[in-house]
Formats: C-alpha cells, sequence, structure tokens
C-alpha cells in the first residue's frame, strides 16, 4: 500500500502557465503617445538618472515628466509645469504608485 494516498487521487504538482495576453514590448508600447506620468524625485536622483544636467543645485525637489514607457519628456521644479507640459503635448497624466 502506497503511504496512505487512493490510487489515481494524485494532482499533479506542475499547473501549465497560460502565455501572456500581450508581451512585454507590446504592454510597454500601450499609452505610447498617449499616456505619461510624473515621478517626483531630488535633485540628486535626477543627476543620477540624467548625467546631462549641469550645476543642478543639493536638496531640490523635482518633477519628472515621463511617456508610458519609462521615456524621459522633461525635468521641472514644480508639478504644475510638469503637468502644463503633458497637457500641452496631449498626454493623459495617469497615477502611479
Amino acid at each position: 500500500m502506497e503511504s496512505g494516498r487512493k490510487s489515481g487521487s494524485r494532482r499533479s504538482s506542475s499547473k501549465k502557465m497560460a502565455a501572456p495576453i500581450i508581451s512585454e514590448i507590446d504592454l510597454a508600447r500601450l499609452g505610447d503617445g498617449v499616456v505619461a506620468y510624473i515621478r517626483t524625485m531630488t535633485s540628486e536622483e535626477a543627476k543620477e538618472r540624467f548625467p546631462s544636467i549641469d550645476n543642478l543645485p543639493r536638496g531640490l525637489t523635482l518633477y519628472a515628466l515621463h511617456a508610458a514607457d519609462g521615456t524621459p519628456i522633461a525635468l521641472t521644479d514644480t508639478r504644475q509645469a510638469a503637468m502644463s507640459h503633458a497637457l500641452g503635448d496631449d498626454l493623459e497624466i495617469a497615477t502611479v504608485h
């Protein structure tokens, strides 16, 4: 007898994964040219992410406007300026948590 198991009652321990409905590349392009998001960052973070920025004072709070795929569009010192830039480019602002 098999250690208390009934014959035929074994469950398969490996489940088949469903194929993705949308590829990662297509997902990244989903909001391309339509959706953007605003990310708050310090001036130190901005220097790391945007090495071409020179003479940025330390300790500032900045607002980076990014395309849906993460491509930076603008870096500003106010959230309102980032939103205005997005609206000027006819971009919808997505809320990112």
